[in-house]
């Protein structure tokens, strides 16, 4: 297959186009029927056209230069204030929008990185503090901006260990992270120790909210037990919340906050030197869409508390009757204690991923995690109606799991065998192997319909990391290659 892929000679009809993207969707998850425990927050039908309706309107405008739309700075202005408000700020905060959590979180080890370079006396590379569930972008912060990356390991209740914490900090520690909640295992760090912590060494300390940002203030006020875990809480110097998640805006719609404009001045860019003029922007994008600014600024005013409440109350009953439900089938567990509407589905009993293989078939899209092994749920307002179903879905695979395959038994010995050996060969004939790896699992990563149980099985538990990111950054690479 050529890796190039001409322009058509003439245009083509618009009705024919949009067909054929149409066929393009029909491989793509159902997300409107709630099969999906990531990736898309669906509230509605108005929701989602609100959403549309606004992000139309701004379709063309760039929101890299405030003063030529001053009506995309009103809304993103306006946006951030409603964001503090909901989470612990005041007067002094003050922050952006920018694409997505991932951008938040770079520019939250950004800032951290230029303030300890005035502020810290650094005698090495800047270091910041986390727990090993805290978000991956993180480590994309560290890649880009050389800063170190601590990696603390978490309690037996995947909480942050403060002790561990603090005694990971040295002179060059800039920063420190936690999570509310995580996203493994949907529990809150304990906010207000780590901050405290972070305050006494005299660091900063961020607050990843990127995926409860929008849900745990409205939950505790329907009365769920919610930590601390803003701005309210001392020692908190930044906060990052998604609107494209539980604030239901179009993505990407992101908030960062900082507890005054001192602070965020770091994460400010400016080049005055330029030929063709001043050149500013607040985050890390140049030309920015105004259609996201646009679409968080209408759906937050179209949904205002009562809105977002009735919402809550859903996710959180949904919650509930799924948490209910899984205590009623032997052999499948939740992890840990969720604060909030992200559960993590494990089992001592049986492999977790033939479970996630089984609920494929009947259906679902499910995200497999590891370390340990275990299947990712958000619950958003489109699982409501479909809670039962799952849960009815889950005993069968769970059960379709516990009699005996010997399609299963083989795939099982294929991933010990693989594990076994990996201990014993040379370490070059390791990495030639899992060279390999990619083509083989290219089809299930890809969604292709096969069993991916032996590709999470292998790849999770392989002891050499570096082998594994390697064959993970080829699968990558094979992904984005043209179509037939």
């Amino acid at each position: 297959m050529s890796p190039v892929r001409p322009l058509p000679e003439t245009g083509r009809p618009r009705e024919q186009i949009l067909q054929e993207m149409q066929s393009f969707r029909s491989h793509d998850v159902p997300w409107k029927d709630g099969k999906v425990f990531s990736l898309v927050y669906y509230a509605g039908e108005d929701v989602l056209q609100m959403a549309k309706d606004a992000s139309m309107l701004y379709f063309s405008e760039n929101a890299l230069n405030p003063t030529a739309f001053p009506s995309l700075r009103r809304m993103e202005t306006d946006v951030v204030a409603m964001t503090a408000s909901l989470l612990g700020g005041d007067e002094d905060t003050v922050g952006n929008m920018t694409s997505g959590g991932t951008e938040s979180l770079l520019l939250a080890v950004k800032t951290a990185r230029d303030w300890g370079r005035e502020h810290r006396k650094l005698t090495g590379m800047p270091e910041m503090v986390l727990p090993e569930t805290a978000h991956p972008a993180f480590e994309k912060a560290a890649h880009y901006f050389d800063v170190k990356s601590v990696r603390v390991p978490v309690r037996e209740d995947f909480r942050a260990d403060p002790e561990a914490m603090q005694k990971a900090i040295t002179d060059n520690t800039v920063l420190m992270v936690g999570s509310a909640p995580s996203y493994p295992q949907g529990v809150v760090d304990p906010i207000p120790e780590l901050a405290a912590i972070a305050k006494d060494h005299g660091i900063l300390f961020h607050v990843d909210s990127c995926v409860g940002g929008f849900i745990l203030p409205f939950i505790k006020e329907l009365g769920y037990k919610v930590p601390e875990f803003d701005l309210r809480v001392p020692g908190v110097t930044s906060i990052s919340a998604d609107v494209h998640k539980y604030g239901y805006a179009a993505k990407g719609a992101s908030v960062i906050l900082y507890r005054n404009s001192e602070l965020r001045r770091y994460q400010f860019f400016a080049e005055i030197n330029w030929s063709g003029g001043i050149y500013a922007s607040p985050s890390l994008a140049g030309t920015r869409p105004a259609g996201p600014i646009a679409a968080a600024w209408a759906v937050m005013n179209y949904l205002g508390r009562d809105g977002y409440l009735r919402l809550a109350k859903s996710v959180m009953e949904t919650v509930e009757k799924i948490r209910a439900g899984v205590q009623l089938i032997s052999g499948v567990e939740i992890l840990g204690d969720p604060d909030a509407s992200i559960l993590a589905l494990a089992s001592k009993e049986h492999d977790i991923y033939e479970i996630a293989d089984e609920l494929e078939i009947r259906g679902w899209h499910m995200d497999r995690q590891h370390r340990p092994p275990s299947l990712h749920l958000t619950i958003t307002p489109a699982h409501a109606p479909v809670a039962i179903r799952f849960l009815e879905d889950l005993a069968e695979s769970v059960d379709a799991v516990s009699k005996p395959n010997p399609a299963r038994w083989g795939r099982a010995a294929l991933v010990k065998g693989t594990n076994a050996l990996v201990r014993v060969l040379p370490r070059p004939v390791v990495s030639k192997t899992m060279a390999l790896a990619p083509k083989l699992f290219k089809g299930s990563a890809e969604g292709g319909g096969g069993r991916a149980a032996p590709m999470y099985g292998i790849m999770g538990s392989l002891p050499n990391r570096s082998d594994v990111k390697k064959a993970v950054l080829e699968l990558l690479d094979q992904i984005f290659r043209p179509l037939e």
